[in-house]
């Protein structure tokens, strides 16, 4: 299988092991600290959604792939796995026949949903009111192993019950409390995914990180690890503007009960959804190429 016509001059091998190393130093920084906690059955409101609310393994994403069409100097030592990989005359590269139909559908539905929720303006009104809605009644405390509530029922009750519930993204809203759902201006569903997405959603932008690993190891692993990083920056805001209290964590509440916290909220999210546009034609890009 040759190389496609465009592809760079190959890295040597110093320059991808150094890169190799530096990206599982950079990762590690959070894998580690996760595996830990997973020994001692503790829970962390910030950082268990990379285990919980997604499923990329912890081994996978500390290992270094260059991306698609990238060329490595290789020697007898090195070991890369066969499923991706094609090795010949002491160069290895990524080779696209081994990238399945399934895989490549997969890619194809990603890139699609990726320009599509590019393309649109986005909404900065729902001031992360999904976590209460998940709460109102006291139906499913999700996060009540790790986090107290900050405020009483009631008053989370009230502010759900009180303002206007526009979230736009499925995996947000399936887990609303009942009560709640008719409430919501929009109702999102797998099926019409395509149709909500929207750049200024917060779960929006978290979940570039669930698109770069499921095109991963064809996109390169030091755009995953830029996606990883701004889920995880994401989650911290969409956590602190939550009904719960992350004191203990050193997570200082974004309270968007008031109006000065709304406007907080809205400058965060406005801020994600500019790191977000750049990610995302990131990511768009490197399908394009794939694909």
């Amino acid at each position: 299988m040759p190389l496609p016509v465009q592809s760079p001059a190959p890295l040597s091998l110093s320059q991808w092991q150094e890169s190799a190393e530096l990206h599982r130093q950079e990762v590690e920084q959070i894998t580690i600290p996760m595996r830990a906690r997973k020994s001692r059955g503790e829970k962390h409101p910030v950082y268990d959604f990379l285990h919980t609310y997604y499923s990329f393994p912890l081994g996978r994403l500390e290992r270094w792939h260059p991306g698609f069409a990238v060329p490595l100097e290789i020697n007898q030592t090195i070991d890369l796995p066969e499923k991706y990989y094609h090795q010949e005359g002491g160069i290895a590269w990524i080779d696209s026949k081994k990238l399945t139909f399934k895989a490549q559908e997969r890619m194809q539905r990603i890139h699609r949903l990726l320009t599509l929720t590019q393309s649109r303006p986005p909404n900065f009104s729902c001031h992360g009111l999904h976590e209460w809605a998940m709460v109102y009644s006291g139906s499913d405390v999700r996060h009540r192993e790790s986090a107290p509530l900050r405020l009483p029922q009631s008053k989370i009750d009230e502010l759900v019950s009180g303002r206007p519930l526009c979230c736009s993204h499925f995996d947000a809203f399936r887990f609303f409390a009942p009560d709640t759902v008719p409430l919501n201006r929009f109702t999102p569903t797998l099926l019409t995914r395509e149709d909500h997405e929207q750049p200024g959603c917060i779960h929006a932008n978290m979940d570039l990180y669930k698109w770069a690993y499921k095109s991963s190891p064809w996109i390169s692993s030091d755009l995953l690890r830029k996606t990883l990083f701004f889920a995880i920056e994401a989650r911290s805001i969409d956590m602190r503007a939550s009904p719960y209290d992350l004191s203990d964590y050193g997570y200082p509440p974004i309270p968007i009960e008031t109006t000065e916290g709304r406007r907080e909220y809205e400058r965060e999210q406005t801020g994600l959804y500019r790191k977000g546009l750049a990610l995302r034609s990131e990511l768009i890009a490197a399908l394009d190429k794939i694909l």
